[in-house]
């Protein structure tokens, strides 16, 4: 406030003073020296200090410099002189602060961005921190649940060893026995080439047999990205099947299927499908393992709308537990020997594929587990395989 007032008082002073130097040699007073007074009071003491140095000039002006001098009251012919020189200290003061007004805005306004600016820069450096971190820890869940998903299937397949050893037992047993009786065929006097010719052939499809339980059981303790190809669920439903079907005669289950036939292919991880189909009819055959009556494993497969195939496995076990929703939760099991990974593992594997898992109790007794998966939409990739 003293800063404001006193710059305006001070500055119409030396213009003053000027003006009376002046005065002596110019005969005139030169009103210029008063305007810039009030420029100069305006510019620093705001619109009080410009208001104020255009009072103090106009009574000093008025009194040193219009007749009658010495005194406030302008003679008549000075009184246009006065009101220009009045309205001029006026405006000019007003004009100086709005000026100066204008001036701390824009600086206030060009602070104010540069540190919003600096403010979005450390923002965008904290972002771009927390997105690399983000990354990081997608990519370490990612890892995290492929190890957790290998883990569970080699959790499966151990539990499963009895029945992997007596599938493939099974083709390596007929293939001694087609030796041996390729060996008599050919051993007697007069060998019969097209009988030993026969038992080659069998003996050569039980390897094949024998190669592909092997192969279908390393891939599912195979370790690796995933890989998305063109695949016929059909098949994986008949793999899967195939390499379990020891673990449900074990149990005294009949396994039935309806597949449909010209199922179109999917996009998708063949091992992961095969763990999801492994999961749902282990834990069927597990439903139904201490129940009396009928027990019966269906899977049937079918194209449904929204360019979608649907896959069911229904049990006729016991059913599924009161808040059924539960079971896909990680770590929820109702089994004493499960570790509740397997469902949670399995609706994540479908999910990934743009699909959907969920259950169902089945009537009059059992539950259902149904999976909708995307077919492709390409023309040429629609074609229906067997």
């Amino acid at each position: 406030m003293i800063m404001r007032y006193g710059v305006a008082v001070l500055s119409v002073a030396v213009a003053l003073v000027l003006a009376r130097l002046l005065e002596i040699y110019l005969v005139t007073a030169p009103v210029s020296l008063f305007l810039c007074a009030i420029i100069l009071s305006g510019w620093i003491g705001g619109i009080r200090g410009g208001m104020l140095s255009a009072a103090l000039s106009f009574l000093a002006f008025d009194y040193y410099f219009v007749t009658p001098l010495h005194t406030l009251v302008p003679a008549v012919n000075e009184v246009p002189r006065t009101t220009i020189f009045a309205l001029s200290a006026l405006f000019v003061g007003w004009l100086s602060a709005a000026q100066r007004s204008a001036t701390e805005s824009l600086r206030h306004a060009r602070d104010q961005l540069s540190e919003t600016v600096q403010e979005l820069r450390r923002t965008n450096e904290t972002l771009i921190a927390e997105d690399a971190e983000r990354r990081r820890t997608a990519e370490a869940l990612r890892q995290a649940q492929a190890d957790l998903a290998r883990v569970s299937r080699v959790t499966a397949m151990g539990e499963l060893t009895a029945s992997l050893a007596h599938e493939v037992n099974q083709p390596i047993a007929a293939a001694v026995i087609n030796a041996n009786s390729c060996s008599r065929w050919l051993a007697g006097d007069a060998p019969n080439m097209e009988e030993a010719r026969a038992a080659a052939a069998r003996i050569v499809q039980d390897g094949t047999r024998a190669a592909e339980i092997i192969n279908r059981v390393g891939l599912l303790f195979k370790k690796g990205a995933s890989e998305r190809e063109l695949v016929d669920v059909n098949d994986i439903i008949r793999e899967m099947t195939v390499l379990l079907r020891n673990e449900a005669a074990q149990y005294q289950v009949s396994v039935r299927m309806e597949l449909a036939p010209d199922l179109p292919r999917i996009m998708g991880d063949r091992v992961q499908l095969q763990q999801v189909m492994m999961n749902l009819i282990m834990n069927g055959i597990d439903a139904m393992k201490d129940v009396d009556g009928e027990r019966e494993l269906a899977v049937s497969s079918r194209q449904a709308e929204h360019e979608q195939l649907m896959v069911s496995v229904s049990d006729t076990g016991v059913g599924l537990p009161p808040q059924h929703d539960q079971i896909f939760k990680a770590f929820f099991t109702t089994k004493s020997h499960g570790i509740g990974m397997g469902l949670s593992i399995s609706r994540s594997i479908i999910e990934s594929h743009g699909g959907r898992l969920w259950a169902s109790n089945s009537f009059p007794r059992g539950a259902s587990f149904h999976i909708a998966l995307p077919v492709l939409r390409a023309p040429e990739l629609e074609a229906p395989v067997g």
